[in-house]
């Protein structure tokens, strides 16, 4: 993996439309899980391309979206033009104290300076508010999802933490299963939206494109399918302004 951890979050704005027709969604199942009952104002704070903010909208929810890369946001707006789309980060959120019930953070939490990001969240966040973390992983108890972390590297549901300190409380983990349905070519889109295969040399982002290519066209499962199941373990963690 190249590139320093800046560099690598900053780096999906080269892939943003990849990203977009690539990424999986988020289940309702999470997202029910993740928000409390009474919500209104919820900030998708990392939100990239609108993956998760798509869903808040959705909802009916008053959705403020933030990411730093202006790619993402571009296309965030392009499909959702009514919702606020802000550039900055998580450890300076460009919204006043006390303006959101919820913060959400897909798939972006490990990005984050933690220390800073707590401190920002909670100064946005109202009383009593929600922070919800995020993610999706593969599933890879499945032959040939297994053998795709051979190649793009293993996705393990329990490699997502996250230490929230106070003034958080209540603080709980959930997880559930469920499969995106996607394209072959969708799925070169997702590996090629990684931030290692953005930012690896091109031989070796050109080589790992060619084996996934090999897969699709060599696996007994894929071979000649038009549509792909890809089950995933979405990862959820929330906690409670105190």
């Amino acid at each position: 993996m190249t590139g320093s951890p800046e560099q690598r979050s900053l780096s999906f704005g080269a892939e943003a439309a990849a990203y977009e027709r690539g990424r999986p969604s988020y289940p309702p199942e999470a997202i029910d899980w993740l928000l409390p009952a009474g919500v209104r104002d919820v900030l998708d704070l990392g939100a990239g391309t609108g993956k998760l903010t798509t869903r808040l909208v959705e909802r009916g929810l008053e959705v403020i979206a933030v990411d730093p890369i202006a790619e993402m946001l571009e296309l965030l707006s392009t499909s959702l033009p009514g919702t606020p789309a802000l550039l900055g980060t998580a450890e300076e959120i460009p919204l006043p104290d006390d303006s959101v019930d919820a913060v959400l953070v897909a798939q972006a939490w490990h990005w984050f300076d933690p220390q800073r990001a707590i401190q920002e969240v909670s100064r946005v966040l109202r009383p009593g508010g929600r922070l919800g973390l995020v993610w999706n992983t593969r599933d890879e108890r499945m032959g040939w999802v297994k053998d795709l972390g051979q190649i793009i590297g293993h996705d393990d549901a329990h490699g997502h933490t996250a230490e929230l300190p106070t003034p958080f409380t209540d603080i709980e983990r959930h997880q559930v299963e469920w499969t995106s349905y996607l394209t072959p070519q969708a799925l070169i889109d997702l590996v090629a939206s990684r931030s290692y295969c953005i930012t690896s040399p091109e031989r070796v982002r050109v080589r790992t494109l060619d084996r996934v290519r090999e897969l699709l066209a060599e696996h007994p499962a894929l071979a000649n399918v038009s549509g792909l199941a890809l089950p995933y373990i979405t990862v959820c963690i929330r906690a409670t302004l105190a």
